[in-house]
């Protein structure tokens, strides 16, 4: 319990140091359009949440950016899944997968303004970043299960939805857990991003443009911070659950790794 509480308070004081040192600067510059300090940018908060406005717009670009990444993340696990199991799958989905990669999400956004228009651009864009992390790592996870359990398997006629959960499952954990750390948080920002190009009604990136447009910095910045929240609240949820499917034995294995 001392541990985490010195833990916890050394934690404390790192992110106390950075808010003094943020708020100093905007005392030393003293321009609210160039930078403003965390007391203006609470205050600026604190008048949106009492708009009606400011929570519709929360749940318009959360929800539309869950659906991407959930369509990514299940999508990516049957897909990667097939690459593992059949080579021929892998070589037909290795184009279209280091496609997404590679392409940059700008390109992304255009098209898709043409394609779905900017109401679901953010799903579509969440998606094309989520799902090659999510493909890649499945392959990867299931590639690493241990070889001589599996022979095992093979010799006493395990069958394959017991594989599945007691060797599988546990050797894709680490893996899934390290790409959905990433693929959560870029699923959000590119998904806002997308929104501040496409400014659908409604949403956090109209938001974020209208304070653009008013050159209202701590309107700017305190969206900025319900991203930050938002987006680690929902990572933190469904790492949970995701550790929880994992099963008992997944730390153990992580560890190992």
């Amino acid at each position: 319990m001392d541990h985490r509480f010195s833990g916890f308070l050394r934690r404390l004081s790192i992110i106390l140091f950075w808010i003094i040192l943020w708020q100093t600067a905007a005392s030393l510059i003293r321009n609210h359009i160039f930078l403003v300090g965390p007391v203006d940018t609470l205050r600026a908060l604190c008048e949106q949440i009492l708009l009606p406005d400011f929570w519709s717009a929360i749940a318009f670009s959360f929800w539309r950016i869950s659906i991407g990444f959930f369509l990514a993340f299940f999508l990516g696990l049957f897909t990667g899944s097939l690459a593992y199991r059949f080579p021929i799958v892998d070589e037909f989905l290795e184009p279209p997968v280091q496609l997404m990669k590679t392409v940059p999400v700008a390109s992304f956004v255009i098209l898709a303004l043409i394609w779905t228009g900017s109401k679901n651009l953010s799903v579509f864009i969440s998606f094309l970043v989520v799902y090659p992390m999510i493909h890649v790592n499945t392959k990867a996870g299931l590639i690493s299960a241990d070889r001589e359990l599996l022979e095992m398997a093979e010799v006493f006629h395990v069958p394959f939805i017991r594989r599945a959960l007691y060797i599988y499952r546990t050797a894709l954990y680490p893996y899934l857990k390290s790409a959905c750390r990433t693929a959560l948080g870029m699923g959000f920002k590119s998904g806002i991003a997308a929104e501040v190009i496409g400014v659908p009604d409604g949403s956090i990136g109209e938001g974020l443009y209208l304070a653009k447009i008013y050159l209202s910095t701590a309107e700017l910045f305190a969206w900025t911070v319900v991203i930050i929240l938002v987006s680690s609240l929902f990572e933190k949820g469904f790492l949970w659950i995701l550790k929880k499917c994992a099963g008992k034995g997944a730390d153990v294995n992580e560890s190992d790794k």
